[in-house]
């Protein structure tokens, strides 16, 4: 595990105290600020993958060719 020291601004160090004002710990907050940012962007990466995809036409004509394979295995 590491340490990390950073400098908090005004709006910073309000928001840690509002944050911090139950029962959890600076570092619990700033653990858990650090991870929905990585997990915001990790969405916002795959949205974006999707998107293209999505958008390209030979993986679009693929996926419906795949479907169509699909159909005649239907059980009804």
């Amino acid at each position: 595990m590491s340490t990390i020291t950073f400098r908090a601004d005004d709006d910073v160090d309000r928001a840690l105290a509002d944050l911090t004002s139950g029962d959890r710990d600076r570092s619990q907050v700033i653990r858990d600020a650090i991870l929905t940012a990585w997990r915001t962007r990790r969405a916002e990466q795959l949205r974006g993958e999707a998107e293209a995809l999505a958008a390209d036409p030979d993986d679009r004509a693929e996926a419906r060719a795949v479907l169509s394979d699909m159909e005649s295995l239907r059980a009804w």
